[in-house]
């Protein structure tokens, strides 16, 4: 939880900004120095503002209500690179989310390992209406994951479950 800095100063004094006549009083000084106090976090967080927006900068507890902002959720036993790169990358998953390249990109994200992707699907185009339709009869998909000893299996899983379609049949191997 984010509280008091001690030492921290404003860095606009409010006595500073009064007349010179109550510069000069002691009451007026210790009055205001209570404000002081008390906004000098207030100011330094403004002035941060852009900062804590940015999921490479943001500080470790701010970075679940980032992610909140982008709609996504991120697991706190993750190292804590990996869970900036899952928010600042969140957006791009979301543009080319359903597609082998954005399944590829969000595991690699995910895992931090290399993502093979292997799928019976097909896209082509044709003049003749009696061309045969690309891809296999019966889908499936096929995901393998190096390079990521820490991955866990059923997290992977669970990324290839959302995002393919539900008629299609999948495998998933994590290999370190």
């Amino acid at each position: 939880m984010r509280g008091l800095t001690p030492g921290l100063t404003s860095a606009v004094p409010l006595l500073d900004l009064l007349p010179a006549v109550y510069q000069e009083d002691p009451f007026a000084a210790r009055f205001l120095a209570g404000f002081d106090d008390m906004l000098a976090p207030i100011l330094s967080t403004l002035d941060c503002v852009v900062d804590y927006l940015d999921p490479v900068l943001a500080p470790e507890d701010f970075l679940a209500w980032l992610a909140g902002w982008v709609g996504i959720e991120v697991d706190e036993g993750w190292p804590l690179p990996r869970r900036r790169a899952a928010v600042a990358s969140a957006v791009e998953m979301y543009r080319t989310r359903g597609t082998v390249a954005g399944l590829r990109a969000n595991l690699e994200v995910l895992t931090g390992g290399t993502v093979e992707i292997a799928d019976s699907g097909g896209v082509a185009h044709s003049l003749d209406p009696d061309a045969d339709l690309p891809g296999d009869a019966h889908p499936r998909l096929a995901v393998r994951v190096s390079g990521a000893p820490d991955a866990p299996l059923d997290l992977v899983t669970d990324v290839v479950a959302a995002a393919k379609p539900a008629h299609v049949v999948h495998r998933v191997e994590v290999t370190p």
